[in-house]
């Protein structure tokens, strides 16, 4: 499938990782529907025109992504991409200076991060399947955000690499269970990127993390994993698979 011809829901299209992805999306001639629960996706739906629409939504609720899903198709006309890139960082110790982690932090990640991820994914599958396919039987293309995280998670990151290692271990269970109705699913897992949280940062933060990528030695652009959704999608090789995308980056325990 071409990129140009994608009509993708996109969930974190507010900002970040979704908004670019979305904005190279329509660059490349596709459509998007941007599901958020921040408001400032109906702005940055207005800018991209009329090729984009914002639906405001909750990805931890199985009731409003339904309903999120629902108007995505009817606007886009059928899907046959899905990026998730909703999430939260979920930073904090187990056993903190004031006792341990109360449950309702750990659960929250993992309803936001996990969870959220897959309401989208069972329901966006369900209306792929209804896609016509193309001559490889291909119908549509999930694509999940994990984080490098999944793999070498810091002290303080248990919830959130608990959750991001959560949405690597289900890539490659569902990528053989949608098999059978032409529908891939892969993951990627960024490493240090320029997200909004990052640019509030103070810019000698900003390079310290960025001279801790062995090559090239800088934060992450949105723009280049927007190009890799981009690839995924066109590339029907691509399945069940968990891409890094972090300049060789390994983490250190802190």
């Amino acid at each position: 499938m071409q990129i140009n011809n994608s009509r993708a829901i996109v969930s974190g299209g507010a900002s970040g990782l979704g908004l670019a992805t979305a904005e190279k999306i329509i660059e490349l001639g596709g459509k998007v529907a941007l599901i958020d629960i921040n408001e400032s996706g109906e702005t940055n739906a207005k800018r991209l025109g009329e090729k984009a629409i914002f639906i405001k939504a909750d990805i931890s609720s199985e009731k409003e992504i339904k309903g999120a899903v629902s108007s995505a198709h009817e606007f886009l006309n059928g899907a046959n991409l899905v990026v998730n890139c909703a999430g939260v960082i979920g930073a904090a110790r187990a056993l903190g200076r004031d006792g341990p982690m109360p449950l309702d932090f750990f659960t929250r990640t993992i309803e936001i991060n996990l969870i959220g991820s897959f309401l989208l994914i069972k329901e966006c599958a369900h209306l792929m399947e209804n896609n016509t396919a193309n001559q490889d039987g291909e119908r549509g293309v999930i694509i999940n955000t994990a984080s490098v995280a999944a793999f070498e998670g810091q002290i303080g990151q248990a919830a959130y690499s608990a959750s991001k290692a959560g949405i690597v271990g289900m890539t490659l269970p569902l990528a053989r269970e949608f098999a059978r109705i032409g529908v891939r699913v892969n993951t990627i897992a960024p490493g240090i990127f320029k997200t909004p949280m990052v640019s509030g940062m103070t810019e000698e933060l900003q390079k310290s993390l960025g001279d801790q990528v062995p090559f090239p030695s800088r934060l992450g652009r949105p723009e280049e994993f927007a190009d890799l959704v981009a690839s995924i999608f066109e590339n029907p090789m691509i399945n069940g698979e968990t891409i890094r995308l972090d300049g060789a980056i390994r983490m250190q325990p802190k």
